[in-house]
Formats: structure tokens, C-alpha cells, sequence
């Protein structure tokens, strides 16, 4: 046995261990036999570096799959990264631009391959990083979603849903990424707000016909003037009175005079300006559904934007000429076709100003009423997002939907918190066709080949399409697939899949997957489709959804606002586990995770406690216990510590089985620093028998496995520093609470520690000196407690500063009086303290604090307060209340003992 240093090193021990754990493989022991207990990570973008929710969700898995490998458990966490198409290629250029380089340089088989040189050289810096957490993946198996295997089932799932049906082309307006050239998911889009315009403008109606009012235009009015070259209808409400009449009728374009409908929509809103909305399905999804329920079919909507958001004609000439080639909006000093449209209708009379009147009454014009609009970008670009009506392929998301929601409605899913299922649902029942296709060139290039016509052969290769097309020229389609696409067979792909391995009958389905709430639907649902449409069985049986990390105060953390927290950062202060044990104690479902620094350095100093511990006991020959079971006990204390070991394992095995990990954290947390460190290891001190001995090293035992999941760290340093073992810890055996808890011994300590924190708490209270030893003297006490005082007599002296001990004598003069359970226990101050002016003092301490509480109360019940303060000034109000109410009581409680 090594004698511990009297400091730890969190750097030193983390290096060393995490690399002798991988190093002999002990991630993944080998347990052919055992019950297999399965995780899959959310793939890290193989450009990404750890942020703090990533630090959230994979300390959550670590501790689960810990706990499993230590309950004797096949347990397998599946590791790897995601390709990242848009992220990666944007990595890539930016290095090429900054060599005065770029990708049109080089053909796509020379890019693809400077992406691969880079990804060798610097990609997957998130996986060392994972390390550094502490993360216990099977990294000799680790996947990345573009090697040669997991490429196979990629093109194999493509084919297959295309031949099912289920997998089509298309054209539909999609989230269209003008910078990068390619549509980009929804997760992909930031709103942001912006500071715009709401422009007014009359749209003639044709042929004479009039408004009820007497008007011959529709006033019409638009955030986005530029695309009105590419309206199609205008829409009002159908039981619009104003507009009724004209439903059916011929409005014109103003600028070009092109002629279009008057529709009926519910789109429109009869509040909302004018009431009446020009349609442009070419460029807005709103008015995309608008556009087909007015009948208009996709390959007849106008697009008047080419993938640069520049102006282009469309196919009916229908744009005027001097508007090609114009930008949307004004860039480097140049007027955008945005600028030109408003420009004109303003020449024609058509633009309706807004008027606002000065502090003087004087009324002023503008072109446009100013408006804050919610603004899609590119979270990447940083570019404004443009609906775009482009082909590409589609997911048919809807029918594939159907399965899951059964699975989740029968209880082959269960999604934990269970507030989640409704959310589920709602998007579920109303999701939209997947897009799948981006215009990038790093990627899973899309299996579909074209002929001369235009009519695509999908297939697994080209030769297999060739084969389909007969003799017809085939030019590929340059298209790759989402990163969703693939992720999506994350569960499967990972595990051999198309091939029917035996890792993947016997992991499939997962046991596990631990999410973020927000990528429900761009990950986990699009799992639970494809496993459940080429597995025949969910992914997995349990959905655990996390909520997000944010600022101490509350907000959002974002690299504009400054409060973003580098959780490596932390753990070079306070080490990984104290950044874990925080992580873990408030992960409280359905809540979000406040950081909070002073906490993680709260669990740093509990892991110093802990290390203390081990030195104490060290130091007093205590030594690793020999076998599982616990040694044989007759002294009450350490009876009880047994018992409180065991209440703490059944605690935490219940916590862990509902997914509580704020629960299991605690539940250690409190065993180890309130009943052993505090209490027992007080209670022992100086009476280390044998039979002590055997407890404590026991006892610490089953602490140091128990918190093994969240402190992984130096847990295992102390296993390994106290004793001689069979193994390391992280392949110990989990404690088993299989013992009988011994009640009578747990009711005598608990009494003894209330017994005595009371008499630490009066005197505390009441200025008794630190070293003045007391009389204690005993009245209207049962048998059972007069046993207890016999029995415990020598933890009184010493911890409660008892000089003697009497039962039923007359007290003289001041003494405090305490209640515990049934008897009343004095301990005569006289000559000890200044009884009156002990009295005068908490008579005036506790005037100032019910002051204060009262001041506090009535600011909490003023509903002005409340309603206008900021919500930190009412949260602060209440922690003071509630604080010198507290006060107040203990106060009132130390006067009342005095007399």
C-alpha cells in the first residue's frame, strides 16, 4: 500500500489512468457471456471541440454506462463522428482562401481528397477532448459516418427507400444557403432579428372591377419587395367583407402588368395590415402552400433568384430586363433589385408612405413603416437564407413517421421525461417530406444516375444503374446527402449493418440514447424511422432528453453575448470530475443546467474531502476490505454506517433506474460527506478497533465504487492507493444492497447526531466558549434513551464537550434547554456565559431580522414589484426572505432555550 501524498494532482491522475484504461482496453472488457447494455454517442462533427453541452451529454453517458460495466454488464458505447458535410467543406476553403487557394481550382476527386488530408492531420480534435472528460467509449471500434463500411449502408438505405417507394424527387421550396450553394436543413438556419421594412403598395385590379369601397387597387403590403417580380396571386381572407367581391378576379403585377388572381386563403389575415398578401410561392414557404392549394403546380411557380441570390429571368421572360443580374438587396455600395422595385413603385405612384407624426404634429413620410423581422441565416455563412424552389430528393418522412409514434403510444420507446411525448407527437403527425440532397461536394455522393432526358437510375453502383438505363449515356447526379441522412443509422450502420453481424444481433436494439431536446427531431425521430423501417424493431428502448446548459443568470450562452463556458477550462482548474459530479447534481429532468462555477469548485473541494478521508484512514491502518460482503458488526456506529452504505445503494440504483441523475449524485454526495466523512470518521476517531477497521475500509470501498460513474478519476487512484486489488476499479463489482437494514442501529446513531447537532447549534448560538466542557443533565427520559446515553456516553464527552452526565436534577440559574424526541436535555450556563446580556443580544438580532424579513414580505406582496422588477431583483428578494425568516426562527429558538 502506497502512502498518499497529502494533495491530489487532477492533471497527473487523469492522463495516467484514462491512458492505462485504454491502453488495456478496459472500456470494453471482454464478456461474451453477460447481459449486453447498449449506448451510441451523438456523433460530434468531426470539425467540432467540446462545448458544455457536449461536456451535459456525455458525462450523462459515461455515468450510465460505468454504472453497467460495474453491474457486470456487456456494456458497449459506441464512439465515432460525423463527416459534417457543410462544416467540414467550410473548414477546408477557408484554409484554401487563406493560401490565396480555392475548391474551383481543383477537380471534386482532388478536393474530396485534400478534405481526407486535412481530417488525418486536424480533424477529430473533439475526440482527444472526450477523452479528457473522461468519456470510457469503445474507441477501438471507434466509427466515422464516411468510412468505407458505414458508406456501404449509406448507399444500401438510399436504394432501398427509393425502391420502397419511400424515397422520391422533387421540386419544393427549400432553405437555400446562397454563400455555400446548397440547401441546408432547419437546424442548420439561425433567426436572428433585424432591423427592416414594411412596405405598402396598390395593386391595380384589372378590367375596371372596383373594391366596395370604391377602390381600383388592393393595397398590399410586403417585407420583402423584391420578389414581386415572381408574384402569382394576391390572397385575402375569404370572409373578408372589404375584399369578398373580387375573389376570383384579375389583379396585375404593378411593375410589369402581368396578370394574376384575387385568391381566398386563410392565410391571409384580416388584422394583419391590409389584409391582403401578395403570393409568391417561388419564395416563401408560407406562400408555397398557399400557392398549392390555389392549384399551382411546383414546375409552374416562378423563380426568379439564381444560387446566388442574383436575379435571373424565368422561363416565361417574365422579369424585365433591367432587373438581371441584381443582387436582392444592396451590396458593396450597389442597389439590389429590392432597392429598384421600391424605387419604381414609388415613380408609379403606387407606394403608399407610411406617415408618422413628429413630438411638434408635423407628419412625416417615409417609403416604409420600420419593423424588427425574424430574419433566417445561415449559422455558418452568416448569410441570409432564401426560400429557393429547386429538385431535390426527398424523404418520405411521413409514412416512415407512422411506426415510431406506435412505438412510442405501445411503450416499446419510452421517452424520458415523459412531457416530451406530446411535443413528439405534434411534430410526428405534421411532418413535412425530408430533403436529403446538398449541393456540396464532400459527402455521401447520392447514388442516382442521369440519362440525356433527365430520368434518373438509382442504384448501388454504376454498373448496377447502367444495367437499369440500358445502352443510354449516364452522367452522375454531383449531389451529396444531409449528415442527418446518414446519422440517422447511427444505432445499425455502427454495428455491421447491411451485414447481419453478430454485434448487431446482439446490440440491436440499444438499450439507451441520451439526447439533447433540440435534435429530437434532426436525429433521434429520423433513428427511430430508418431503424424501425430496415431493423423491424425500435433503435432503442429508452429516449433520455437533457436539457440545455445555460448562463448563470438564466440566458442562452452565445459567443455575441459573451457568457459561452470552455469546459476545458474548467476542467484545467478543477479537474474532470468535479466538472462531472456537477454536471450529474443538476441534471434535474425537464429543467435546464445553470452554470455555476463556485458549484464545480464546491465538487472540487468535495473531492479534497474525499482524498482527506483516505489519508485519515490510512493513517489509522485502515486498509481495502477482503471480500464483498460486509464484515460482521456488533458496535452500533458501525452497524449503522453498514446500514447507511446500503440505503445509499439502493438509492442510487433506484435513481439510476428512472434516469434521476441529480437523485444518484446527491444521494452519494450526502453519504460520503455528511455520514461518513462528518460523522463516522468523528465518531471512530480514536476508537479504531479491529472491528472498526474492517467496517471503515468496507465501507470506503463500496464509496469509492459507488462514485466510481460520476468520479471516475480519483476514485480510481484511491482504489488502487489503499490496498492491494484484484483489478482496477472500473471493473470492479457494484456494490449489492442486499442486506437487511439494521434499524435499531440506524435509529441510535440518528438520534446521537441529532443529540449532538443540537448541542453544537446552542452553543453556537448562545457564545458558549469553544473549549468550556458543560454539564449535561437529563429529565423526562424513557428506558430506551437512558440505554443510548449509556452506550454513547463517550461520543458525547468528546463530540458534545460533556463534562458529566445526571438525569431529573433542579438546574440554578440560566441554562439552554434542548428537545430530542421524547426527553428535554439542559445544559446550565451559569458562570459559563453572561446569561442577560446573552438575552439582550439575541433579543436585539432577532428585532433586526424579523425587520428585515417583514420589509422583504412586503416588497415580495406588492404586486408592482413583482411584475416590474427584473426577474434577478424578485428572485433575490425571496432567497433574502427567506433567509432572514430563517434567522429569525433560529433567533427566536436560542431566547427560548434561555428561558
Amino acid at each position: 500500500m502506497t502512502e498518499l501524498p497529502k494533495t491530489f494532482d487532477p492533471a497527473e491522475i487523469e492522463s495516467r489512468w484514462y491512458a492505462h484504461w485504454e491502453r488495456n482496453g478496459l472500456f470494453r472488457p471482454e464478456r461474451p457471456d453477460a447481459v449486453p447494455f447498449t449506448i451510441v454517442n451523438p456523433p460530434p462533427n468531426v470539425t467540432g471541440s467540446l462545448h458544455i453541452g457536449h461536456a451535459l451529454d456525455n458525462t450523462l453517458q459515461d455515468i450510465v454506462i460505468r454504472y453497467e460495466r460495474l453491474r457486470g454488464k456487456d456494456a458497449l458505447w459506441v464512439v465515432g463522428t460525423d463527416h459534417a458535410g457543410i462544416a467540414t467543406q467550410m473548414v477546408v476553403e477557408r484554409q484554401m482562401e487563406a493560401r490565396q487557394d480555392k475548391r474551383t481550382n481543383y477537380t471534386r476527386d482532388q478536393f474530396i481528397e485534400k478534405v481526407w488530408e486535412w481530417k488525418a492531420e486536424s480533424g477529430g480534435a473533439i475526440t482527444r477532448q472526450l477523452r479528457r472528460l473522461g468519456c470510457s467509449m469503445d474507441w477501438a471500434n471507434e466509427r466515422f459516418t464516411m468510412d468505407e463500411g458505414f458508406s456501404k449502408a449509406v448507399v444500401k438505405t438510399f436504394v432501398e427507400l427509393h425502391k420502397r417507394g419511400l424515397l422520391y424527387r422533387d421540386k419544393r421550396l427549400v432553405n437555400w444557403d446562397p454563400h455555400f450553394r446548397s440547401a441546408i436543413s432547419d437546424l442548420e438556419v439561425e433567426t436572428q432579428e433585424v432591423k427592416g421594412g414594411f412596405w405598402h403598395f396598390r395593386y391595380p385590379l384589372a378590367d375596371g372591377v372596383k373594391l366596395a369601397n370604391g377602390a381600383d387597387h388592393i393595397v398590399v403590403a410586403t417585407t420583402r419587395p423584391e420578389t414581386m417580380l415572381a408574384d402569382m396571386a394576391v390572397a385575402v381572407h375569404p370572409e373578408d367583407p372589404r375584399y369578398k367581391d373580387v375573389i376570383g378576379k384579375d389583379i396585375l403585377q404593378p411593375i410589369t402588368g402581368r396578370r394574376f388572381k384575387v385568391v381566398g386563403d386563410d392565410h391571409a389575415d384580416p388584422e394583419l395590415g391590409s389584409g391582403a398578401v401578395k403570393i409568391t410561392p417561388g419564395h416563401d414557404f408560407n406562400d408555397f402552400e398557399v400557392g398549392k392549394r390555389a392549384g399551382f403546380k411546383a414546375a409552374d411557380m416562378l423563380n426568379m433568384f439564381d444560387a446566388d441570390a442574383n436575379v435571373v429571368q424565368t422561363a416565361d421572360g417574365l422579369i424585365p430586363e433591367r432587373f438581371l443580374g441584381l443582387h436582392r438587396f444592396r451590396r458593396d455600395g450597389v442597389d439590389g433589385a429590392r432597392e429598384l422595385v421600391v424605387a419604381e413603385m414609388k415613380a408609379l405612384g403606387l407606394l403608399v408612405p407610411h406617415v408618422t407624426k413628429t413630438k411638434e404634429g408635423e407628419e412625416v413620410e417615409a417609403d416604409a413603416e420600420p419593423r424588427t423581422i425574424q430574419t433566417p441565416f445561415g449559422d455558418r455563412s452568416g448569410v441570409v437564407i432564401e426560400p429557393w424552389l429547386t429538385d431535390q430528393w426527398y424523404v418520405d418522412a411521413e409514412k416512415l413517421a407512422v411506426a415510431p409514434m406506435q412505438a412510442v403510444r405501445d411503450g416499446r420507446i419510452e421517452i424520458v421525461p415523459k412531457t416530451w411525448e406530446k411535443t413528439f407527437f405534434n411534430w410526428m403527425e405534421n411532418i413535412q417530406p425530408w430533403c436529403v440532397s446538398r449541393q456540396l461536394w464532400w459527402g455521401h455522393q447520392i447514388p442516382a444516375w442521369y440519362d440525356e432526358d433527365g430520368n434518373p437510375y438509382v442504384a448501388e453502383s454504376e454498373e448496377e444503374a447502367q444495367a437499369l438505363a440500358g445502352n443510354k449515356r449516364l452522367a452522375r447526379d454531383p449531389d451529396v446527402l444531409d449528415t442527418w441522412f446518414s446519422s440517422a443509422l447511427w444505432p445499425f450502420g455502427t454495428l455491421g449493418w447491411p451485414e447481419q453481424t453478430e454485434t448487431l444481433s446482439r446490440h440491436y436494439p440499444n438499450d439507451l440514447l441520451i439526447s439533447g431536446f433540440d435534435i429530437l427531431f434532426f436525429w433521434d425521430a429520423r433513428m427511430a424511422m430508418q431503424g424501425m423501417e430496415f431493423m423491424g424493431d425500435v433503435p432503442w428502448r429508452k429516449l433520455y432528453l437533457h436539457g440545455l446548459v445555460r448562463a448563470a443568470d438564466g440566458q442562452k450562452m452565445s459567443k455575441s453575448k459573451g457568457n459561452v463556458v470552455d469546459p476545458l477550462g474548467l476542467i484545467d482548474r478543477f479537474g474532470a470530475d468535479a466538472l462531472r459530479f456537477f454536471m450529474a447534481a443538476m441534471e434535474s429532468q425537464g429543467r435546464d443546467v445553470k452554470m455555476d462555477e463556485k458549484r464545480v469548485e464546491g465538487y472540487r473541494n468535495f473531492a479534497t474531502k474525499l482524498w482527506n478521508a483516505a489519508r485519515f484512514l490510512q493513517s489509522n491502518g485502515v486498509t481495502a476490505s477482503t471480500g464483498h460482503e460486509a464484515p460482521h458488526a456488533e458496535a452500533p456506529v458501525n452497524r449503522w454506517i453498514i446500514a447507511e452504505t446500503v440505503a445509499t445503494v439502493q438509492a442510487i440504483d433506484t435513481a439510476m433506474t428512472e434516469l434521476r441523475f441529480d437523485a444518484a449524485a446527491n444521494a452519494i454526495y450526502h453519504f460520503v460527506w455528511d455520514q461518513f466523512c462528518d460523522w463516522y470518521i468523528e465518531l471512530t476517531k480514536g476508537a479504531m478497533d479491529e472491528e472498526t477497521k474492517a467496517v471503515a475500509g468496507w465501507a470506503f470501498d463500496q464509496i469509492l465504487v459507488m462514485l466510481h460513474p460520476f468520479m471516475p478519476f480519483i476514485t480510481e487512484e484511491l482504489w488502487n492507493l489503499t490496498g492491494t486489488r484484484a483489478n482496477e476499479l472500473i471493473v470492479a463489482r457494484w456494490p449489492q444492497a442486499l442486506y437487511a437494514v439494521d434499524s435499531d442501529a440506524q435509529a441510535e446513531i440518528d438520534w446521537l447526531i441529532r443529540l449532538i447537532g443540537a448541542m453544537r447549534t446552542a452553543r453556537t448560538e448562545l457564545n458558549v466558549p469553544p473549549g468550556a466542557k458543560l454539564k449535561l443533565v437529563v429529565r423526562d427520559e424513557v428506558e430506551e434513551t437512558r440505554r443510548r446515553l449509556d452506550r454513547q456516553g463517550a461520543a458525547l464527552a468528546r463530540l458534545g464537550r460533556v463534562e458529566s452526565l445526571s438525569f431529573g436534577d433542579d438546574v440554578e440559574g440560566g441554562a439552554a434547554q434542548i428537545v430530542v424526541d421524547e426527553a428535554t436535555f439542559i445544559l446550565p450556563l451559569e458562570g459559563v456565559i453572561d446569561i442577560e446580556a446573552e438575552k439582550a443580544r439575541l433579543a436585539k438580532a432577532l428585532a433586526a431580522a424579523e425587520k428585515e424579513r417583514d420589509s422583504l414580505s412586503g416588497r415580495l406582496s406588492n404586486p408592482s414589484f413583482v411584475e416590474k422588477a427584473k426577474p434577478e431583483a424578485v428572485a433575490k428578494a425571496r432567497e433574502d426572505h427567506a433567509e432572514k425568516a430563517a434567522e429569525a426562527e433560529r433567533l427566536k429558538a436560542a431566547l427560548e432555550r434561555l428561558a
